[in-house]
């Protein structure tokens, strides 16, 4: 008698399949974005910075940021979960993998709607990963410790940390344009109903109520409020 996977493995397989195609989609979300030269999101802008003063691929960048961040999270007493680590890892490895996949592209008439697919990628891939309920990234997780620290409101911590990246960032010589606004007003909507399609609708994976009441939901953690 062949025995099946109980509905509770199945659901943990449905998530690890979720977290990692979510993580992968936005690793390409972010190089095509680069690619197509029109302005990148406030990390990414503070990342190819310091990749233009280090000579280090702006994946590497990316890697070694998140392991630094994450030392920020010892006196915010955040903990790491699975999809943090992986967070990490896998954005900048896809992100170069995609770079050297994808050509430079001249065209204005090809790196426009480049951009418009890697910010529509880039939402449903937060709705994905963030829907998988396996821990936040590292710049996730600064922002709602910084938050559940100062008392601050979300909108209020992730402006100011944004901000401040983006303003270095472009200190440094990252791309700061029109994709720049782009993503600002877009991915609020888009991760909003991408969070919402993708939605694992099951106890397992909802957070315990002692739980709930101490952390931000994954929505309100990416979210503007």
């Amino acid at each position: 008698m062949i025995s099946r996977p109980g509905p509770g493995r199945g659901l943990r397989a449905r998530r690890l399949v979720q977290l990692y195609t979510g993580l992968t989609l936005y690793g390409v979300s972010m190089g095509l974005m680069l690619r197509a030269e029109l302005g990148l999101e406030p990390w990414s802008v503070l990342n190819q910075g310091i990749s233009r003063h280090t000579g280090l691929s702006i994946g590497t960048v990316t890697i070694v940021s998140g392991a630094l961040i994450l030392l920020l999270w010892i006196p915010l007493r955040q903990r790491p979960g699975l999809g943090t680590v992986s967070n990490v890892v896998i954005l900048g490895l896809v992100m170069d993998a995609t770079l050297a996949w994808v050509p430079e592209l001249h065209s204005l008439g090809a790196r426009i709607p480049l951009l418009a697919g890697a910010v529509l990628l880039n939402g449903a891939a937060t709705g994905l990963y963030i829907s998988a309920d396996f821990g936040p990234g590292p710049r996730d997780g600064l922002m709602t410790g910084l938050q559940r620290r100062t008392g601050r409101p979300v909108r209020l911590v992730r402006t100011c940390i944004e901000v401040t990246v983006l303003a270095a960032g472009f200190l440094l010589g990252g791309s700061v344009g029109v994709g720049t606004v782009v993503y600002a007003l877009a991915i609020g909507p888009l991760a909003q109903f991408f969070l919402r399609r993708f939605a694992l609708r099951d106890a397992a994976v909802q957070p315990s109520p002692v739980v709930a009441r101490r952390e931000p939901s994954p929505e309100r953690a990416i979210l503007p409020e």
